[in-house]
């Protein structure tokens, strides 16, 4: 089968990280592989590439209970924690390889409980030519970054691992490669294509925040204070007990906001970032968010919102959209960050503008219109 940018095949992935993000995105693929439903889907159909579509070929980690574990296995090892909702996903035939560790694990993180950390591999880190090897080796054709918050050396090392190797990359991560110019210019210089940074969800804390944040500017509220605090019991929460692993974080969900209000806020008038991690939530994350701000005649008001999602699957339906736009990028030769997917998926890209607007170029992005990828 042929479409208008080049053959219709597979779309092969490799993943960085089988956490919890991973197990949604690979039961995501078995979930809609010859389903007559589009529901949960953002886009059913991306330049004729269906979420089915996706084989992962190559996948790493350093967690002992995952590496050397079939991919189709390993993703629901400890300690993932995210909802099981296509349980009988098959041996992919795709082996977790050990992966580098640098600064993806957290101190804290090798001391928990009840099988809530991580259990590193005693075996040595794979080195970048053999992760480049194993990439070439495999077939894959786009990278995606799952790796824990704060691991900025390892993201590093895998971007350059990704370049080598010749894959595009969907960098869900805080850790700002898309989005700075010298590492975008290595993606545009070796006509790779690249969606960055940090996923936002599909309904999500962020999304929800600039949408309202979007609607009082709109309406003429001003906004004088606003909170966004998270709290969750995956591993995600739990890595970023290390506040000094959250910097890149609360930078990327702040920007996400103060980016759609009207005037800027203050730095003590705008708090976003989580809270806490609390065990027994396991994936499911609560968001509280509360604006206050002044209707006409500077008459006060207030919102408060609580939000309660399953976190990963929540990630994973925005992710299978990118990797699609990723895949259109390769099939159009467009290299650098794609503008509109980047801006419509990700909390922190190279170009912030309101949501419906990063939807529009997204959906002409998908239609053909390589200027708005590019530009």
């Amino acid at each position: 089968m042929t479409g208008k940018w080049g053959s219709m095949n597979t779309i092969k992935v490799a993943v960085i990280g089988v956490g919890n993000c991973a197990s949604s995105l690979v039961q995501g693929k078995y979930h809609y592989t010859g389903s007559n439903t589009a529901s949960g889907l953002i886009h059913e159909d991306i330049g004729g590439y269906k979420v089915g579509d996706m084989e992962f070929v190559a996948a790493f980690d350093v967690d002992s209970r995952k590496v050397g574990l079939d991919l189709g296995e390993a993703i629901f090892a400890k300690p993932n924690c995210t909802k099981v909702f296509h349980a009988d996903v098959p041996k992919t035939g795709t082996i977790v390889k050990m992966g580098a560790k640098l600064d993806g694990v957290a101190a804290h993180m090798l001391t928990a409980a009840n099988d809530r950390g991580f259990e590193i591999n005693d075996t040595r880190d794979a080195e970048k030519a053999e992760i480049v090897a194993e990439l070439k080796n495999s077939g894959a054709e786009i990278m995606v970054n799952f790796l824990p918050v704060g691991s900025q050396e390892a993201t590093e090392f895998y971007m350059e691992c990704a370049l080598e190797a010749g894959l595009g990359v969907v960098n869900c991560m805080p850790v700002f490669i898309a989005s700075r110019p010298e590492w975008e210019k290595k993606f545009a210089d070796a006509g790779l294509p690249i969606i960055g940074d940090d996923v936002k969800a599909q309904v999500g804390a962020t999304i929800v925040h600039r949408v309202l944040s979007n609607l009082f500017g709109q309406r003429g509220v001003t906004i004088d204070h606003t909170y966004q605090l998270n709290t969750g019991g995956n591993t995600d929460f739990m890595n970023m007990l290390d506040r000094n692993r959250l910097a890149s974080k609360k930078e990327s969900k702040t920007e996400a906001v103060q980016a759609v209000i009207a005037e800027r806020l203050a730095d003590e008038n705008i708090h976003v970032g989580p809270s806490d991690y609390i065990p027994w939530l396991g994936d499911n994350k609560l968001c509280f968010l509360r604006l206050e701000g002044d209707l006409f005649g500077g008459v006060p008001m207030n919102l408060e919102l609580r939000l309660s999602v399953e976190d990963s699957p929540n990630s994973a339906a925005v992710v299978v959209d990118a990797i699609r736009c990723v895949k259109l990028g390769l099939d159009r030769k467009v290299g650098g960050a794609l503008t509109g997917p980047s801006a419509f998926f990700c909390k922190h890209p190279p170009e912030q503008v309101t949501d419906d607007v990063a939807a529009q170029m997204t959906d002409e992005f998908i239609a053909g219109d390589v200027r708005i990828a590019a530009e």
